[in-house]
């Protein structure tokens, strides 16, 4: 049971580690993207700890999750929990020998391995005591099921993986970092990010929307964050923005939003991706098909009719998972 204090410190920082005390019926795992200059080498690193109970049986475990964007292979490789620490007040993770700070990444895999700095801040979402981070003020709700960070829409880097022996450069390439952490993923959902935006160096995107268990219902829920520069563009369930429509198909996912920056158009591609282990509440073992490979349209009105952006996002992820039906048919708040 985690202490008040503890509690505000995790709204607080989200990039840091929440479950602390925590002795079952909890996840929590970062999102760490590296690609480099070329968009020809990408690659998700998720660590990341579990723990839970499947009857008698304690389902404890750290992991690391490895997603070749490239070429959609992927890889669960799990470990002791006792192989897991993180820091509290700052993202600070070890897996194994494996370590995620806001210095960079070091991979010690036997086929994969190497170290890439992150040359320039992390630019995380803001926190306020108003609205903590991406969440707002759903953060303080201490019943949601699964909780969001932006740990940094978006940082250069430099330094060197070896993969089968091959070296693959970073130097120049751009990194973004966010997490989740609760008590298991939502029963449907589709998200969405891009920081490779042709004519929009300066942009980055986030954009969920899930089935949000609430009392004894459940509404859909969505979040989007668009950076441009220092400017922080939000649609969110949160702040009285609303969708136009939301459409997924066998090919795309079309959603558009209304809100106070104005409206956001998105269509996403979907595109065969790798399969990595998501947190149902006893075990990891839920398969879900993420790329690194999509690619999305945007288009972006300001309130006053002009066109602040309209481009095309590459080396895209993207997930659609789950009872997609149900999420379609639930109301939004």
């Amino acid at each position: 049971m985690r202490g008040p204090l503890a509690l505000i410190r995790g709204i607080r920082h989200p990039e840091a580690f929440h479950g602390t005390g925590v002795t079952g019926g909890f996840f929590e795992g970062w999102y760490v993207k590296v690609a480099d200059a070329q968009q020809s080498a990408r690659w998700a690193f998720i660590p990341g700890i579990f723990r839970g109970r499947d009857g008698d049986t304690v389902t404890d475990e750290a992991f690391l999750q490895v997603l070749d964007g490239a070429t959609g292979a992927s890889a669960y490789h799990r470990y002791d929990a006792r192989d897991f620490s993180a820091a509290t007040d700052r993202f600070d993770v070890w897996v194994g020998p494996h370590h995620f700070s806001s210095e960079g990444v070091s991979i010690r895999l036997p086929d994969l391995h190497g170290d890439i700095a992150f040359t320039t801040p992390m630019d995380p979402w803001p926190v306020t005591w108003k609205r903590p981070g991406i969440m707002g003020w759903y953060a303080w709700v201490p019943m949601m099921e699964c909780n969001h960070g932006i740990v940094s829409f978006g940082h250069d880097l430099s330094g060197t993986l070896s993969v089968n022996g091959v070296p693959q450069v970073f130097d120049g390439g751009r990194g973004y970092i966010e997490k989740d952490w609760g008590r298991a993923f939502p029963a449907g959902y589709v998200w969405m990010h891009s920081q490779h935006f042709a004519g929009a160096p300066d942009a980055s995107l986030s954009a969920s929307v899930a089935i949000i268990p609430w009392l004894r219902s459940s509404f859909r829920g969505f979040i989007v964050g668009l950076r441009l520069g220092t400017d922080l563009h939000t649609w969110a369930t949160y702040n009285g923005s609303r969708e136009r429509w939301l459409e997924i198909d066998e090919t795309h996912v079309r959603w558009a939003l209304d809100g106070p920056s104005g409206t956001l158009e998105l269509a996403a591609e979907r595109k065969r991706g790798g399969l990595l282990h998501a947190p149902i509440r006893t075990r990891m073992h839920e398969r879900v098909e993420e790329t690194l490979d999509a690619v999305i349209e945007l288009r972006f009105v300001d309130p006053a009719g002009r066109v602040v952006l309209d481009t095309t996002g590459t080396t895209a992820g993207l997930e659609v998972h789950g009872d997609l039906t149900r999420l379609l048919a639930v109301g939004t708040r």
